[in-house]
């Protein structure tokens, strides 16, 4: 169940419109890391959690992305009221309403023309949004990394939007849903941790004769060694050669012997002729050069 709060979660309060702006925080509403995309990540895996603590965790923070969706899209909503009235009204000379519209040189005129100056499920380019956002695999381990580093992509944008408004009051409401991206990270973090071990990802173990071997397979003079690649935890392997299962490196598939014997048949009818010159289009709609 679901109840809503008429209030928002943090007060927006906005000194000017802007509709520009108003367009660029739309990557934060209707976009990939935005808190739409958020919500329903860690709704859809709250749904499908079995543990107890996981789930409430999930629920409580998918829900609060809900609180952030409504005060990013009540935050573009009032950056566009001055363009509200002037494109329902017509009060402007087509010329001026254009351009005080388009001040900031990026597409709100679009926005403003095809959803009313309104909020719209699209990013800051008009995309619109897509589930194809939600990434979740259906283990934990591995959802929860997903999760903080979704997190740390929303917090990202929260501070590359901050650095293009110098309004107070749209700044210090994006610093709020920055923070809380810092907040989700932790707890994250935890519920990741509080799972152990949980590293590697899902059941299986790996091949342990390659869970920790690095290949060095971009080779020249940038070649840098850290503790990615070097250490008692490592084998490095300089210059990796192909089959480095002790195999020949080639594909192979057993089949029967009907199938083979359709194989060789299609093989002899598509050979192609290596000694042969034909003459094709490209020869024939070439000019002769002198």
């Amino acid at each position: 169940m679901f109840l809503h709060n008429k209030r928002l979660q943090y007060t927006v309060r906005v000194a000017e419109p802007n509709p520009g702006l108003a367009n660029l925080l739309l990557e934060q509403f209707g976009g990939a890391q935005g808190e739409l995309a958020a919500a329903s990540r860690y709704f859809t895996q709250a749904l499908a959690e079995d543990d107890p603590g996981r789930k409430d965790l999930l629920m409580d923070i998918a829900t609060e992305e809900l609180s952030h969706l409504e005060v990013i899209g009540s935050i573009i909503v009032m950056l566009n009221k001055g363009a509200k009235g002037r494109i329902a009204e017509g009060v402007e000379e087509e010329g001026e309403l254009y351009r005080s519209l388009n001040g900031a040189g990026n597409d709100s005129h679009i926005t403003s023309l095809l959803y009313g100056a309104g909020s719209p499920l699209t990013n800051s380019a008009g995309v619109p949004w897509t589930a194809a956002y939600i990434d979740t695999i259906g283990e934990p381990t591995a959802d929860m990394r997903s999760n903080i580093a979704a997190e740390a992509r929303a917090k990202i944008v929260y501070e590359r939007l901050m650095n293009v408004t110098d309004d107070p009051g749209v700044k210090e409401a994006l610093g709020f849903l920055m923070t809380r991206e810092i907040a989700h990270q932790l707890s994250f973090e935890k519920a990741l941790h509080a799972i152990q071990p949980n590293f590697p990802q899902g059941k299986l173990p790996g091949m342990p004769e390659f869970s920790h071997v690095y290949f060095n397979m971009s080779q020249g003079t940038e070649d840098k060694r850290g503790p990615w690649n070097e250490g008692d935890a490592w084998e490095f392997v300089e210059n990796p050669l192909p089959a480095v299962d002790g195999g020949d490196g080639l594909a192979s598939v057993q089949l029967s012997a009907e199938d083979v014997a359709r194989l060789d048949q299609m093989k002899a009818r598509t050979l192609s002729d290596p000694l042969s010159d034909p003459v094709t289009g490209a020869d024939l709609g070439a000019s002769k050069q002198p």
